[in-house]
């Protein structure tokens, strides 16, 4: 049984519990650890028509999904808990970060000849980790705050140009703060190289956006429906620094 979604404040529903937030908020979690550790660091190739190889980084295969969440979570249930989970996000994504420094500098036992494999798969350095954490946190975060502030502008209405405009600010944020902070000065990528891949990273995140914005549709009126609500965040409290609902 479904009930038509009420137009709510986050404030009015600051105490409710939903039947699918937390399933929203694992895949987001999900999402963001495997990109960071499987595609991270890996440089990839198109050959494009009329301009030839093209480099691109891998993550990007992925990632972009969970900007998808994120719009779906901060139209759906409000920035207040979009927070809170960019802030689960980013908890995890530190652990992560200090789980994969330990193990990597743990003893090596003698006779075991995996640890170059393993230090070159997972020992991309604090340098990357730190990127990596400070590159999600604010393009996520003003992600999240450019939808949430685009809803009331637009009366609720014409999803697709709030889901759009905020991963082009929150993309956009993301790639200018991760690409310079990790890689910058490395041997193996050139300032020529870096810039490449910014520009492809964030041409193609935001065309992931655009292309997935059906699926956006779909699950957001889903979500809505079988939750009963439509937040809107009048009166919310803005502030990234803490993870209050």
């Amino acid at each position: 049984m479904t009930s038509k979604p009420q137009p709510v404040t986050a404030r009015e529903i600051a105490g409710r519990e939903f039947r699918y937030f937390d399933f929203v908020m694992v895949a987001f979690v999900v999402i963001l650890l495997l990109s960071n550790v499987i595609g991270a660091e890996k440089r990839s190739v198109v050959d494009l028509p009329w301009i030839g190889p093209w480099p691109f980084g891998a993550g990007i295969l992925f990632f972009p999904i969970s900007y998808v969440i994120d719009d779906i979570l901060t139209e759906v249930y409000g920035y207040a808990r979009a927070r809170r989970v960019i802030w689960t996000g980013f908890v995890a994504l530190a652990f992560m970060g200090l789980m994969e420094w330990t193990v990597v500098h743990l003893p090596v036992d003698q006779g075991w000849t995996g640890q170059p494999a393993y230090e070159r798969v997972f020992g991309g350095g604090w340098r990357i980790i730190l990127a990596s954490l400070a590159a999600f946190w604010a393009g996520d975060l003003l992600n999240s705050f450019v939808l949430a502030k685009m809803k009331i502008w637009t009366d609720g209405r014409y999803l697709w140009t709030r889901t759009i405009g905020s991963t082009i600010v929150g993309e956009g944020a993301d790639s200018l703060i991760f690409y310079p902070l990790a890689f910058y000065g490395l041997a193996d990528w050139s300032v020529h190289s870096m810039l490449k891949v910014m520009l492809s990273q964030f041409v193609l995140k935001v065309s992931w956006e655009v292309i997935l914005t059906p699926v956006t549709y779909a699950v957001v009126g889903f979500l809505k429906r079988r939750e009963g609500v439509d937040v809107f965040d009048r009166g919310t409290d803005f502030s990234p620094f803490h993870a209050r609902v």
